[in-house]
């Protein structure tokens, strides 16, 4: 299969391009730039602007549909960094031609596209990998070390936090999308894509489409790709068997509330017993914990991390996995790391390159990323619901409301084609 994708020696360069080209994505194709780009789409040239100069040669789309009728012969692999509601599209027109594709967290919107995604990567024999850089840390593969090292002995416990969305953008009752003129330098059409025809509002582009539910997936869409990840690969988690908000501050009529906390339940996996995650989001500072002394600090400076808790110690670690240690931080004075069991990785994006020129696979691959992205999506929807949502894995829908299982696909608008 690796002919068929016109493989590529490790020294030959990768022909990229990308979905997406403003804001995070410059980030990403920055990280792929030694390779070829050869093709950059974005419907906000304003937004692109920063990068469009920088390869004042390479053919600029506002569709990547466009993209790909015209270049797909020159493309190896593409970078699908635009607005969550057009990631699984994205996605998917390339693989379906063969293309490797890195996407951007949280991967999809929903959890139907999650499992779209998983399916066609093993189909096409692609290269992939999300961007949830906290997957390649060296703290993230510390802790899991220290877990199987059986250093805290059984985690029963993890709590997740971020302090998102609050300085980030706005989310809650006073987020109201006014229409205005769409600006010149965008095509409005080509931003929403998939997405059904609305007017346009500064609400959403270039920066807060992430508030919405039809556009994003707010706070645990933005950072429990991260901040989860360290719990998904440490605690080989397999789908949960319900999940439930427990807690929403600021409610928005249009958009995510400004704070929740949502539960999610795991059955044992193996020799581990079963465990329960709990995330929380739009906090101004690190929770308490009982057994966690007042001055013990957890997590990052900037209020991300994540608290293990097992049956004989706790685990910390921050927004990408980083800064792993023992609690309380007195334990680490002497502390010696296990032995290295997972191999280290060259950096999130080298990680996937060297996955497209038939190295190993990237560490946050789709056949990683998607059932990793369809559990916590679940959390998305249980905001919109009191009470516990049983889930079934197998059949792939909630058991105990009905109403739910609406969300875990959605809804394109007529006539557009998903590949």
């Amino acid at each position: 299969s690796l002919k068929r994708l016109g493989y590529k020696s490790p020294n030959e360069k990768l022909n990229i391009a990308a979905v997406g080209a403003g804001g995070r994505a410059s980030e990403d194709i920055h990280g792929c730039s030694q390779e070829n780009i050869v093709a950059l789409t974005d419907p906000d040239d304003a937004r692109a602007e920063k990068t469009f100069k920088l390869y004042p040669n390479v053919p600029k789309y506002k569709d990547f549909r466009r993209m790909f009728d015209k270049q797909s012969n020159e493309i190896d692999a593409v970078i699908v960094a635009c607005p969550d509601h057009v990631h699984a599209s994205a996605a998917m027109w390339a693989m379906a031609r063969g293309k490797h594709v890195y996407c951007e967290k949280p991967l999809t919107r929903t959890v139907w596209e999650a499992q779209q995604l998983t399916l066609a990567a093993a189909k096409h024999g692609v290269a992939t990998q999300m961007g949830n850089q906290g997957y390649s840390s060296e703290g993230a593969r510390q802790c899991c070390e220290m877990i199987w090292a059986g250093e805290i002995v059984g985690v029963t416990e993890v709590h997740a936090w971020t302090n998102r969305p609050w300085a980030y953008w706005p989310q809650g009752p006073e987020v109201v999308p006014k229409e205005a003129p769409i600006p010149p330098t965008l095509d409005w059409e080509a931003w929403l894509a998939d997405s059904d025809p609305r007017p346009y509002s500064p609400a959403y582009v270039p920066h807060n489409w992430r508030a919405f539910p039809e556009f994003g997936c707010g706070a645990i869409g933005d950072m429990a790709c991260h901040i989860l990840g360290t719990p998904n690969m440490a605690l080989r988690l397999t789908p949960p068997t319900s999940v439930e908000c427990l807690l929403q501050e600021g409610k928005g009529q249009y958009t995510f509330p400004k704070k929740a906390t949502i539960r999610f339940d795991f059955p044992a996996r193996g020799s581990m017993p079963p465990v329960q995650i709990f995330w929380h989001d739009g906090l101004t500072e690190v929770p308490k914990f009982e057994g966690v002394a007042a001055d013990e600090k957890l997590g990052d400076a900037d209020v991300n991390g994540s608290l293990f808790r097992g049956e004989k110690g706790m685990i910390t670690t921050g927004c990408y996995g980083g800064g792993t240690r023992l609690v309380p931080a007195s334990k680490m004075k002497d502390y010696k790391f296990p032995p290295k069991l997972l191999t280290r990785s060259p950096g999130h994006h080298q990680d996937w390159i060297r996955a497209c020129k038939g190295g190993d696979p990237a560490c946050s691959n789709f056949g990683v990323a998607g059932p990793f992205v369809q559990w916590m999506l679940l959390g998305v929807i249980a905001m919109k619901f009191e009470g516990k949502l049983e889930w079934d894995a197998a059949k792939g829908r909630f058991t105990n409301n009905n109403a739910a299982n609406q969300y875990l696909k959605p809804k394109f608008r007529k006539g557009w084609k998903f590949a």
